[in-house]
């Protein structure tokens, strides 16, 4: 059974996103961990390109799927990213969005804060695979209550989705 959690919402188009912090299968650097194992709670750098050209805005999410919760993980989820938007600064996700770009928005991650939240994989649990996806989207806005959570937005970013770009980093407790 594959532990992906796009693999049930059927294929869509394929774009590229890369970043100078993250990378497939590579170990998360301490600034993306979680404050509280030691890290810095900042949100990597993204850039994205090749995505279709009927896009009209973009949505990102960050998701952990091995946390022993039964339902995953959610670190960050943001919404109505300008569709002229191809890129997010390391700290984009600083409570408040200051770095995100106008009109925006950003949803509490499980820790109930409107921010990234880095990682922290609990002892034992093995490696955590982060799930960075930015998904092109069909609609310019995203009418969600500012209250919903990040699998709303997910619910929602599956129906209107027109592509999408991922990048898996991994981590394990005692990493960093």
């Amino acid at each position: 059974m594959s532990k992906d959690p796009l693999e049930r919402f059927g294929a869509v188009p394929q774009f590229t996103v890369t970043s100078d912090d993250v990378a497939d299968d590579r170990p998360l650097d301490r600034a993306q961990w979680g404050a509280g194992g030691g890290g810095g709670d900042v949100s990597p750098q993204l850039s994205w390109s090749g995505f279709p050209a009927e896009t009209k805005s973009f949505a990102v999410t960050i998701h952990d799927p091995d946390a022993p919760t039964g339902s995953g993980f959610w670190h960050w989820a943001v919404y109505n990213i300008p569709a002229s938007v191809t890129s997010l600064p390391s700290g984009a996700g600083a409570v408040g969005g200051a770095n995100l770009p106008r009109g925006a928005a950003m949803l509490s991650n499980e820790l109930g804060s409107k921010s990234f939240t880095g990682a922290g994989p609990p002892p034992g649990t093995g490696t955590h695979h982060y799930y960075i996806v930015v998904h092109a989207l069909d609609v310019e806005h995203l009418d969600l209550d500012p209250e919903s959570t990040p699998a709303i937005l997910g619910f929602n970013a599956h129906f209107h989705a027109l592509g999408r770009a991922v990048v898996v980093p991994v981590a394990t407790a005692g990493d960093i």
